[in-house]
């Protein structure tokens, strides 16, 4: 199944997060903080969102930093992803 945006939402797939610290301690999975970098998947048409022009300026393949409490995380076909407005994303990583 494939994921299609609507208006200004753009949906994300976490990047991995970070395994050691960097003392070199090996983090178990409940110690991992939840990364907030994560490649845009998919991306919205834009438009009018409560009343103001929207332009779309993430592209799929970006690679992005996004707010810690943002978006929707949903599971579709065994990957978890998360659905965030484009006002969320904080910078892109060039």
């Amino acid at each position: 199944m494939k994921l299609r945006p609507l208006s200004d939402r753009v949906v994300l797939k976490s990047l991995e997060a970070e395994e050691t610290t960097a003392s070199g301690f090996i983090l178990t999975g409940n110690a991992k903080e939840k990364p907030q970098m994560a490649e845009v998947i998919a991306v919205g048409p834009g438009g009018v969102v409560d009343g103001k022009e929207i332009t779309m300026t993430v592209k799929v393949g970006d690679k992005v930093f996004y707010s810690k409490y943002a978006g929707t995380e949903i599971k579709l076909d065994g990957e978890e992803y998360t659905i965030v407005r484009q006002n969320d994303i904080l910078a892109v990583a060039e």
